[in-house]
Parts: structure tokens; C-alpha cells; sequence
């Protein structure tokens, strides 16, 4: 997959509270900082953790005409392994409509890929890249919720659609806002103010850092070495 492809279909595939649609959100706004462009939509059952979610983002260098369902995907993103192993997603198999000479990207710690899955695949000059978004969101960032973050990064990383810059200005405008107001009028305002402002700051800080960590770790990555599956090591 060439990194100067002009326009990406992506379906990102998860469970509920994963943060696959706040990541979807970003994503644009990333597009939007580059002078580029997105277009994206969320879907999903039942609002709550752990059921099935999916959202679709299109993103070009060029004017997007299309909305709705991602049905002919260059890119899906696995958030969790139950969506290949247990079938927890709204578009089965997993693969369902992959493009030839596509990327998959899966956050695993283990292989989760059937022959049969991998035959397809193969036959699609398909490219897996499969790592443990989630421990490595775990390790930098403390906590699970950051393995969106992981995630993103390493599709980022991987396409070159938009710099480092990019995404910070994209995840500070999800996390800050753009509408923080320094003073609040009292001494006891300005101090919950700062100190709800300072938490943010340090929670905006560590996920930046889960993205650098994907970003170097994806520069590592050669898509066109004719391996099917790439396996990271966190």
C-alpha cells in the first residue's frame, strides 16, 4: 500500500467504550489541520461497553462526495480480537469487501488469524500488522482507554496521512476544547478551573505519547516486504 494514495476507505471495528467513534472523530479533524479531507459516520446497536461498534471514515487529499457505510474498505482497523474470533461485528467475516493490496491493522498480543482467513487475505496481497495497541496504551498512558490512541497512531504512522502536529492539534481540540477560559471570576473558581484544566493537559500528554510510540514503531514497518502478517512487539 503506497503512503501517497490520494484517498483511504477505512472501517474501524470494536467494542463499546473502546473509543473506536472518538477516534473516527479525531481522524477527520486530523484531515481537516492538514487541509485535507474526511468524511465519516459512526454505527452501532446498543450504546453500552463491550457491544459491537463500527465506524467509517473516508479520507483524501481531494473533495469526498460519499456518506454512509464503508462497504469496499482500503484499511480496517480491529480494536479488539473478539471482532475476528467471536465474530462481535457488525460486518462479518471481518474482511467482508477488503480491497486488493489493502491494509489490516489488529491490536493482538497473538495470532487470531484461521488458514482460511489468511488464505483470503493472501489472495488480496492483503498486509496484517498485528500489535498489543492495548498494552502499549497500558504501559505509557496507564490505562486501557488509551488503546484508540495506539491505534490511530499506528494507521497514521503507516499512511503518512497527516504529521504528528496534525493529530496533536486534532486530540487537543477533542480533549481541551476550544473554548477554556483562564479566569473564572473567584479565587476558589480559577483554581477547580486549573486544576481540571491541568488534568486534561497531563491526560492530552500521555496520549500524545502512546502516538509518538506508534508513529516510531510503524516507521519500522516495510509493507511491500511480501510477509503477510507483521507481528510488533510492545
Amino acid at each position: 500500500m503506497a503512503a501517497d494514495k490520494k484517498r483511504y476507505n477505512m472501517r474501524i471495528s470494536g467494542l463499546g467504550g473502546q473509543g473506536v467513534v472518538t477516534s473516527a472523530h479525531i481522524l477527520g479533524s486530523c484531515m481537516d489541520n492538514a487541509g485535507k479531507y474526511a468524511s465519516l459516520v459512526p454505527f452501532f446497536g446498543s450504546e453500552k461497553r463491550m457491544a459491537p461498534v463500527e465506524a467509517y471514515v473516508r479520507a483524501s487529499s481531494e473533495p469526498i462526495y460519499e456518506v454512509g457505510e464503508v462497504v469496499y474498505p482500503d484499511i480496517i482497523l480491529i480494536y479488539h480480537s473478539q471482532v475476528v474470533t467471536h465474530g462481535k461485528s457488525y460486518t462479518m467475516p471481518f474482511y467482508t469487501g477488503l480491497k486488493k493490496n489493502s491494509l489490516v491493522i489488529i491490536n493482538t498480543a497473538h495470532d487470531v488469524l484461521e488458514p482460511e482467513d489468511m488464505e483470503v487475505l493472501r489472495n488480496l496481497n492483503a498486509k496484517v500488522v498485528q500489535f498489543d495497541a492495548t498494552e502499549l496504551a497500558l504501559k505509557i498512558a496507564g490505562t486501557e482507554l488509551a488503546t484508540n490512541m495506539s491505534m490511530m497512531g499506528m494507521l497514521l504512522g503507516l499512511t503518512q496521512l497527516c504529521t504528528e502536529e496534525h493529530i496533536e492539534a486534532a486530540v487537543r481540540e477533542r480533549f481541551l476544547g476550544n473554548s477554556f477560559v483562564a479566569s473564572g471570576g473567584t479565587a476558589s473558581l480559577d483554581s477547580a478551573i486549573e486544576k481540571k484544566f491541568k488534568k486534561k493537559e497531563d491526560l492530552l500528554a500521555k496520549n500524545m505519547e502512546v502516538i509518538n510510540a506508534t508513529f516510531e514503531m510503524a516507521s519500522t514497518i516495510n509493507l511491500d516486504d511480501g510477509e503477510l502478517i507483521t507481528h510488533l512487539t510492545v
